[in-house]
């Protein structure tokens, strides 16, 4: 199980990576097997390919700006942590307010990634 510096390391990297458009760095953390749901309620992303192919769209579209609004939560195997992703969509900047969740496989991977995010959360700038 990963520790929580580890958890903590690995939700910064994630940050850095939107930071310096490094999808590959971003896709790096995630299991051959991961799941993402973001947002959570659409349907769910599977298997390296789908993760990859979600990172380079939106490296592709422009990338995105995230900025922690508090610190990284763990539990077990789990992380959350607030952030905002401040992107353009259709010409126009945009602020998600956004609250992840991710589990964390035994070689500290991200097995399970749950963005909670819905239109209540979306802002125009």
């Amino acid at each position: 199980m990963p520790s929580h510096s580890e958890m903590e390391a690995a939700v910064h990297a994630y940050v850095r990576g939107f930071a310096t458009g490094d999808a590959e760095l971003i896709i790096g953390l995630f299991a051959d097997d991961a799941v993402i749901e973001d947002p959570l309620g659409t349907p769910p992303m599977v298997g390296g390919q789908a993760v990859r192919a979600f990172y380079t769209r939106i490296m592709a579209d422009g990338g995105a700006r995230l900025e922690l609004l508090g610190p990284v939560r763990t539990a077990a195997s789990s992380a959350a942590f607030p952030f905002a992703s401040f992107l353009t969509r259709d010409g126009v900047e945009t602020r998600i307010d956004v609250i992840d969740v991710w589990d964390f496989d035994e070689a500290g991977k991200i097995a399970h990634m749950r963005a909670y995010w819905g239109p209540e959360n979306v802002t125009d700038l």
